[in-house]
């Protein structure tokens, strides 16, 4: 296994600006740090324990209390909480005690609304909560809806599932209804569709108009491909936003398509088909998972994970764990290949690798994702 100096990886990325903010917390001896995407650690590891970068900040934990640092290290809100959240739009969380309250990112305490619950906020928008119903508000505490809906969850993208009187919809940032709640169950917003489920049946619901699907007996959200597997009959297939089968059920197992491709599950292996339905890459695996827009996915041989190229050829040997037990409250779980580096776990200590499965800089006890 090859290592690579810090200053080699650096002359060889491509375009290093776009890589400049983003930074991965590391630990080892119960210390952490930050290191950037070249391998360098360039905020030296001396604290408790931190979370993510996010809107240009990151929490760190220094003798019980939390505050928060910029990229470059410096603090610019005291270690002064029990308890915080990411940073977005300039707010975030923080409590003393049992109180939640926002602050700025002078770390001054903002009062934004009266709420019953305190909400962080999510790409510019949050929850608020008053007489058991849940409204949203921008950053300046300004209502955007007003309170009326039982549960909203988190928004993907512009859209976001809510919930009333046990049925749901979905609704874009603004508050206006997409689709009303009519449904038991209902999947994300994609391109105009979203699947349902109403009483018993399973259906697509197509320009707010609901489609039943019949035998169909699941159905997963749609992916960045436009596709949702679904299972009928015990087998699992492929459904377009139209709600016909793309890919006809037959695999015991499926996951998302992501790159054109999808790991599916026949007898006691995985393999990989594109979106014609075709096998491209033989069922040979213990486990498999999708495919990263690097072209790489990591494929599970033995005990060990390694990653295979979309022709299914071995590129990186399996020698590695991707899955992180025991993440902290911050760590996102993508697994695989982010814009060129890879979280792994080696001989019980975790790092990053290249595409060409290169160590990029050095071993730690913990590694997390990189972030902004």
């Amino acid at each position: 296994m090859k290592l690579r100096s810090p200053l080699t990886v650096l002359a060889l990325l491509v375009s290093p600006y776009l890589f400049a903010q983003e930074l991965a917390q590391v630990s080892s001896q119960k210390r952490t740090g930050f290191m950037n995407s070249a391998g360098e650690e360039i905020i030296s590891l001396q604290f408790d324990k931190a979370g993510d970068f996010h809107d240009a900040l990151a929490p760190i934990l220094v003798n019980k209390k939390w505050g928060f640092i910029n990229s470059q290290g410096e603090t610019v809100i005291d270690p002064q909480y029990e308890r915080v959240k990411a940073f977005d739009s300039g707010r975030a969380l923080a409590s003393n005690g049992d109180a939640w309250f926002y602050i700025d990112k002078n770390g001054d305490r903002l009062n934004l609304i009266s709420t019953d619950q305190f909400f962080s906020f999510e790409n510019g928008v949050a929850f608020f909560k008053q007489n058991n119903k849940i409204g949203l508000i921008d950053p300046e505490g300004s209502v955007i809806m007003e309170p009326k809906y039982d549960l909203i969850r988190s928004f993907d993208g512009d859209y976001a599932r809510f919930k009333n009187f046990e049925r749901w919809g979905i609704l874009d940032k603004t508050g206006k209804e997409v689709i009303p709640a009519d449904y038991d169950e209902i999947g994300n917003y994609f391109s105009g569709s979203a699947y349902a489920k109403k009483g018993s049946l399973f259906g697509m619901v197509i320009n707010g108009e609901f489609k039943s699907l019949e035998g169909v007996e699941k159905i997963w959200d749609f992916s960045t491909d436009g596709l949702a597997y679904a299972r009928k009959d015990k087998k699992m297939g492929f459904l377009d936003t139209n709600g016909n089968w793309a890919i006809e059920p037959q695999f015991d197992k499926a996951r998302a398509f992501v790159n054109g491709l999808a790991p599916v599950y026949n007898g006691k292996r995985w393999g990989y088909i594109d979106t014609t339905g075709q096998l491209v890459i033989d069922y040979q695996f213990e486990d498999a998972e999708v495919f990263s827009m690097d072209g790489l996915a990591p494929v599970k041989i033995g005990r060990d994970w390694g990653f295979i190229d979309k022709s299914g050829k071995l590129v990186i040997p399996a020698q590695y764990g991707i899955t992180a037990f025991g993440a902290d409250m911050f760590a996102p779980k993508t697994k695989g290949f982010i814009n060129g580096l890879a979280r792994v776990k080696h001989k019980k200590s975790w790092g990053f690798i290249d595409t060409s499965g290169n160590v990029v800089g050095r071993w730690y006890d913990n590694a997390q994702l990189f972030s902004k």
